[in-house]
């Protein structure tokens, strides 16, 4: 596998590594989370495993965008996409300031959630996200009540509803999507 680029021991959770999402290797248990019906906000529901490989290996073939897996105790619970929003979308629907990140999380299912641990993962992973930059911009679909209302208990403040145009690469496709965005800025 890959190097880790962060690695943070979390109270109460346990070891929070992020490391490069391997297109080959992680493909096969990305498409079994992503295929799920709780997943159909993530957009990659009725993928195959090699569409999900395309995909990531698209991401990773660009300079501007990084998809990561994020293992707890050597054990993979989530992905985090990296993104300048000056490269995406997201740019014509808000004004991008310097040392701003776009992110996207999705949490892993769970066959055993226990208490604190999304509040506990995340707030790593916006650790991570901060380390280099001053704010964090999400877009979680507008429709997504649950994203919406954790990013606001993580310290995100709501921005406005927005509609992300779709976009029509040779390597992905990927819808029109109407979003809530929602930032974050560095503690001073």
């Amino acid at each position: 596998m890959t190097a880790p680029v962060h690695v943070q021991a979390v109270e109460g959770l346990g070891t929070v590594t992020v490391r490069p999402l391997a297109p080959d290797a992680d493909a096969p248990l990305v498409h079994a989370w992503v295929n799920e019906e709780r997943a159909r906000f993530w957009g990659m529901n009725g993928t195959t495993v090699e569409q999900v490989r395309d995909i990531y290996a698209h991401l990773d073939s660009l300079t501007t965008h990084h998809g990561f897996m994020v293992e707890l105790d050597g054990e993979p619970v989530a992905i985090l996409q990296t993104y300048d929003p000056e490269a995406d979308r997201v740019s014509e629907c808000y004004e991008v300031e310097e040392g701003d990140i776009g992110c996207h999380f999705f949490i892993a299912p769970s066959t055993a959630p226990s208490p604190g641990f999304t509040a506990g993962l995340i707030s790593a992973l916006l650790t991570f996200c901060l380390r280099d930059h001053r704010r964090i911009v999400v877009e979680p679909d507008a429709d997504n009540e649950k994203a919406v209302r954790r990013m606001e208990r993580a310290g995100f403040e709501l921005g406005p509803e927005v509609v992300l145009p779709e976009v029509d690469l040779p390597e992905v496709f990927i819808p029109e999507k109407k979003a809530r965005l929602a930032f974050l800025r560095k503690p001073a």
